[in-house]
C-alpha cells in the first residue's frame, strides 16, 4: 500500500513539473518528489519576525548539508518495504537489514582505511565524541588521569572535558596559533605519564583549518597514548586515513557528508586494541559500546554517502575550490578590510570564515537573510561574546564579531556565489556608510591610537 502512495505521488509530482526542470527526473525519483511547484516558492513568509520573500541561497555546508538524492534513494527501501529490525535473526526482514547494515559498515570502513570491524554506529559525532572522551578515560581511570586538547576543539569535546575535570580527572588546553594550527612542540610538552587521551579535530568546523594529523599521531605514538580526533567536518573532505593518522579513535557524522541527520560513527582501532566504558546501558547491540536498534535506513545513507563522496571527492574538491575563490577574489575586488580568519594554505576550500572591519556583525547577518549563512560570534544567542575559536586565533573583538563562514558545498552553483558576493557587497557598503569609525580611517586617522573617555 505504501508503495502504491509513492508511485502515485510521484506520478502526480511529475505530472506538474514543467518541462524546465527535466533535470531533476533524470536525477532520481527522491529528486522528484521534492520538487516543489513554482508557485508555492514565490509566495513570501515571515519567520521569527522576518519577512522573507523566497528561499534564502544555502551556504552554511559546516552546519548540515543538504542529502544527496541518490543517497536518499538507496534509503527509501529501508523505509517502505524492507523495514526489519536488523538485530531480528529468525526472518528475512532482519536477515536483508543486517545486510544493509553491514555492508554500509564496510562503506564507511572503506573512505578511511580501516577494518568494518572497527566501526561502532552511533546517532552522530557528538555522541561519537562524548563516547571517546569520557569512555577511554573512566576505562583507563586507574592509571590515567589527564587529557590532552585544544581551546578551538567542538563544543562537545570541550564539554565533555570539564564533565570529567568534575569528576577529578586534569585536563590541558593548548593554544594555538594565529593560524589555527597546534604548535607540535607545546602539544609533546603537554604529554604526561598519566596522559590518557589526545583529542586534535581533524578540520576546524568554525574556520576549516586542517591540522597536521600525521605529525600530532607520530608524537602519540612515540609516547603510546591514545589519539583521537573528531572527522566528522573532514570526511569525505580531505582524504583520511586512520594508519596513517595513527588515530585510535575517530568521531564521524552522516549530515555533513550529504547523508541522513541523527546517524554517525566510531571508529575503534582493534590493533592496538583500545578499550572504552560504554556511556548507554541496554540490549548490547554495536558490541557492547552503543546499546540501541541501529536505524537502518540512516546507517544505509551514511554508507552510501561514503561510497559516493569516495568516488567523487576529487571532483568535488576541485570545484568547491574554484568557487571559493571565486567568493573570496569577488568580496576583495570591491571591498577593503576583508579578513579571512584561519590559515589559507592549510584548510579544507569548503569553509571560508571572513571577517568585515568597521561592521557590526549582527547587522550583517540580519542584513544577508538572502543568504543562508553562520556568523562566528554567538550573535543569534542570549550571548553577544564572540566566537571562543577566533579569541583563541587572537582575533581583535571588533573583528571576531564581524565573522561570517560560508560553507560551499557539492551543489554550490557558480550563479549562487555570484549571487552572495553582490548582496554581501551591497550589505557591507550599507553599513560602512554609517559607520563613524569607517569615515574616520579613510580620513587618515588611526582609531587604535584613540583615547576613548567615558561622560
Amino acid at each position: 500500500m505504501a508503495t502504491k502512495l509513492l508511485a502515485s505521488a510521484l506520478r502526480q509530482t511529475l505530472n506538474k513539473t514543467p518541462a524546465s526542470s527535466s533535470l531533476h527526473r533524470c536525477l532520481s525519483t527522491a529528486a522528484a518528489l521534492t520538487t516543489a511547484p513554482p508557485s508555492q516558492n514565490d509566495e513570501a513568509m515571515t519567520i521569527k519576525g522576518l519577512k522573507i520573500s523566497a528561499r534564502p541561497l544555502y551556504l552554511d555546508m559546516q552546519a548540515t548539508s543538504p542529502v544527496d538524492p541518490r543517497v536518499l534513494d538507496a534509503m527509501l527501501p529501508y523505509y517502505l518495504a524492507r523495514y526489519g529490525n536488523p538485530h531480528s535473526r529468525t526472518h528475512l526482514y532482519g536477515w536483508e537489514s543486517d545486510q544493509a547494515v553491514e555492508t554500509a559498515r564496510s562503506q564507511i570502513a572503506d573512505l578511511i582505511g580501516a577494518s568494518p570491524k572497527e566501526i561502532v554506529f552511533t546517532s552522530g559525532a557528538t555522541e561519537s565524541n562524548n563516547i571517546s572522551v569520557k569512555g577511554v578515560m573512566k576505562f583507563y581511570k586507574e592509571k590515567k588521569r589527564h587529557v590532552v586538547t585544544t581551546q578551538t576543539e567542538h563544543k562537545c569535546v570541550l564539554d565533555s572535558c570539564r564533565h570529567l575535570q568534575q569528576e577529578g580527572f586534569e585536563v590541558t588546553y593548548l593554544p594555538v596559533g594565529n593560524d589555527g594550527i597546534v604548535d607540535l612542540e607545546k602539544l609533546r610538552g603537554s604529554i604526561r605519564p598519566d596522559t590518557g587521551l589526545v583529542s586534535v579535530m581533524a578540520v576546524n568546523n568554525e574556520i576549516g583549518v586542517i591540522q597536521p594529523m600525521e605529525e600530532i599521531g607520530k608524537i602519540c605514538r612515540e609516547f603510546n597514548v591514545p589519539f583521537h580526533t573528531d572527522a566528522a567536518q573532514a570526511l569525505g573532505k580531505i582524504p583520511v586515513d586512520v594508519d596513517r593518522w595513527n588515530v585510535s579513535l575517530m568521531s564521524l557524522s552522516g549530515h555533513k557528508i550529504y547523508g541522513p541527520k541523527g546517524v554517525g560513527a566510531l571508529y575503534m582501532r582493534r590493533r592496538p586494541r583500545i578499550r572504552v566504558e560504554a556511556q548507554m546501558n541496554g540490549g548490547g547491540q554495536e558490541r557492547g559500546i552503543r546499546s540501541g536498534t541501529v536505524p537502518t535506513p540512516l546507517v544505509v545513507g551514511m554508507g552510501a554517502a561514503c561510497e559516493l563522496a569516495k568516488k567523487e571527492m576529487g571532483y568535488d574538491e576541485e570545484r568547491i575550490r574554484g568557487l571559493q575563490e571565486r567568493l573570496l577574489n569577488g568580496v576583495r575586488a570591491k571591498l577593503d578590510g576583508v579578513v579571512v580568519n584561519g590559515s589559507v594554505e592549510r584548510r579544507y576550500a569548503g569553509n571560508l570564515n571572513l571577517s568585515f572591519a568597521y561592521v557590526e556583525g549582527e547587522s550583517l547577518l540580519m542584513g544577508l537573510k538572502d543568504v543562508a549563512v553562520s556568523s562566528g560570534s554567538a550573535c543569534t544567542s542570549a550571548s553577544l561574546e564572540p566566537s571562543y575559536v577566533l579569541r583563541a586565533l587572537g582575533v581583535d573583538e571588533d573583528m571576531a564579531h564581524t565573522s561570517i563562514r560560508f560553507g560551499i558545498g557539492r551543489f554550490t552553483t557558480e550563479e549562487e556565489i555570484d549571487r552572495a558576493v553582490e548582496l554581501t557587497v551591497q550589505q557591507v557598503d550599507k553599513l560602512r556608510e554609517m559607520s563613524p569609525l569607517y569615515e574616520m580611517v579613510k580620513e587618515g586617522i588611526d582609531i587604535k591610537q584613540i583615547q576613548w573617555s567615558q561622560h
